[in-house]
């Protein structure tokens, strides 16, 4: 699939994102759990912690100036290390103000990772092969989160939430701190600018990922916060859903990938948010535990179709662009983060169902700005692959 010089890149990419996801998903499947039954904090606290967490991601810009001193691995690298750190605290300070702290430090790790993860993929791999990439990397993922939930599932019946918090982050940083001695990178990849700027003709970029990081909230925050709160998911019942959704989403991956090359990223798109639509709506009105663990299953895959707006973005870019552009692309991703938890939160308070509704008039509003989606023509097969 790859030349010989990009498969030490992939190889990197490949640990790395499996980190990565070995302690977001430790964290995500244990938080709501911990938050309720230890820290017995309620929907707006989660909201305001939610939106604590995505304040390093509206930062991701200023990973372009980290870059001047440290080279792109090395962020990556260190990113996950300072992740599995943060993942190890949460356990430690059951208090609201302890919580938000080690979920910050965590965060800034994992988007600071997200970002340069993108930025790499695009640049090492050609417009043929990265929504394959990209696919596989997901997938891998996938495999990690099945791996944490098993790691949980296991330690949990003997072993406490600190325990368990400490064990998921130290896998993370012996992985993080294997990658500090790699370099996967060679010369011929174009200099990138290191600098800030927006420029016209990504407008749509710009305003389809300012859009998925704002439906990215309602499912990352309320959905699983529903099943908890509202349908009384205990962590067990949590880890077997999770262990469930990846398998699946092990195999669909790939899929993706390989439908965006066949299909275009404007199909891709459509169907994804048709498919917000809907999810949402059930997800406000349903009464039935399998109905809103069906649709958590169903989301999660609609959400991996989101590489369709990064590979769009790849199409259209100048070489020297996608560094710096990612960067801005992940702050604009997370602009809607830093707000909407904590207002989805308080309208929680209210009616669990109005976040679940505005979910599904930002699908609405995702789906018509797709359609405007046009793509230069492609190169053929033989060129792209080079």
């Amino acid at each position: 699939m790859f030349e010989q010089h990009q498969k030490p890149m992939f190889r990197f990419l490949a640990v790395l994102t499996a980190a990565s996801m070995v302690g977001l998903q430790g964290y995500t499947i244990l938080i709501n759990n911990f938050a309720v039954e230890v820290v017995h904090l309620e929907g707006n606290h989660i909201g305001l912690i939610q939106s604590v967490r995505e304040i390093p991601g509206f930062l991701a810009l200023t990973s372009v100036y980290v870059m001047m001193v440290m080279s792109e691995h090395r962020l990556a690298a260190l990113s996950i290390v300072l992740l599995g750190f943060g993942v190890a605290l949460t356990g430690m300070f059951p208090t609201f103000g302890g919580v938000t702290l080690t979920t910050l430090i965590m965060s800034f790790g994992f988007h600071y990772y997200e970002t340069v993860n993108q930025s790499l993929t695009l640049q090492y791999f050609s417009t043929h092969h990265s929504p394959l990439v990209m696919g596989r990397l997901r997938s891998l993922a996938a495999i990690a989160s099945i791996v944490s939930a098993g790691i949980i599932w296991c330690l949990g019946s003997f072993m406490g939430y600190q325990g368990m918090f400490v064990a998921i982050g130290g896998v993370v940083v012996c992985l993080g701190g294997w990658a500090l001695f790699q370099d996967p990178s060679h010369a011929s990849i174009p200099p990138q600018r290191l600098r800030m700027f927006l420029k016209r003709r990504y407008w749509l970029y710009y305003a389809l990922t300012f859009m998925s990081g704002a439906r990215r909230q309602i499912f990352m925050v309320f959905s699983m916060f529903l099943l908890v709160k509202i349908f009384h998911f205990s962590v067990q019942e949590m880890t077997v859903l999770f262990i469930v959704n990846n398998a699946i989403n092990w195999f669909v991956n790939p899929l993706i990938g390989r439908a965006i090359n066949a299909f275009g990223e404007r199909m891709l798109c459509s169907v994804e948010y048709v498919g917000v639509v809907a999810v949402f709506l059930t997800y406000a009105y349903a009464t039935s535990k399998g109905v809103v663990a069906a649709m958590y299953i169903i989301d999660y895959i609609l959400f991996n179709f989101a590489v369709a707006i990064r590979t769009y973005f790849q199409k259209i870019a100048d070489p020297q662009d996608i560094a710096p552009t990612s960067a801005v692309g992940f702050t604009i991703n997370h602009i809607a983060a830093v707000f909407l938890p904590a207002l989805g939160g308080y309208l929680w308070m209210i009616d669990y169902k109005i976040p679940f509704q505005a979910g599904a008039a930002l699908g609405v509003v995702s789906l018509i700005l797709a359609q405007f989606l046009r793509l230069p023509a492609r190169p053929p097969l033989k060129a792209a692959a080079g």
